[in-house]
């Protein structure tokens, strides 16, 4: 199996409040070198409803107005060996995660962390959360065109409630917010 690497993060570190991971990119992204580039995936439809990052936008443009929302992307992985794109073909015993610590340090102002999918959540909660500061997390559906057993708008549904701006949210460990 061949190793994969992740993207470099989109965050500005004077505005980013909100950071969204994502496991790694699927083959579509790394061979365009861009976030979420499968065309059924629904990460930059929900954003266009969400932020005005949709993807009627050039790439850039998009990028750009997530960051002017003070959202970051990353992804929790920093490399892996995975044949295909699902996430349940990444042998996890190679992965390896991002340097959070430094990147958390770099950007203060992130209090909060969604998770595009539970994978991501997982390598997280037991790569990461033991070397960073106390943030608020959720999890959120995959928009993953994988995940199919909720609707865009039920995905879109999640998404919103969870990240509206000013959504009072408990901290990480209520039952709301760690879906099983």
């Amino acid at each position: 199996m061949e190793r994969i690497h992740c993207f470099a993060p989109v965050a500005d570190p004077a505005t980013a409040r909100l950071l969204i991971l994502g496991s790694m990119p699927g083959l579509a992204s790394l061979q365009a070198g861009r976030y979420y580039a499968h065309p059924r995936n629904g990460f930059w439809p929900i954003m266009g409803a969400l932020f005005g990052a949709g993807p009627q936008l050039a790439y850039e443009e998009r990028l750009a107005v997530l960051m002017r929302a003070g959202v970051a992307l990353w992804d929790v992985l920093a490399s892996c060996e995975r044949q295909g794109s699902l996430d349940t073909a990444i042998d996890l015993r190679s992965a390896q995660a991002n340097d959070f610590a430094a990147f958390l340090q770099a950007h203060p102002l992130i209090g909060r962390v969604a998770f595009n999918g539970a994978l991501a959540q997982t390598r997280f909660r037991r790569d990461v959360m033991p070397h960073v500061r106390r943030l608020d997390m959720v999890r959120l559906p995959s928009t993953s065109p994988a995940h199919a057993s909720l609707s865009m708008d039920a995905k879109l549904v999640a998404w919103r409630e969870a990240l509206q701006p000013n959504r009072t949210a408990p901290l990480e460990g209520s039952a709301k917010n760690n879906p099983s």
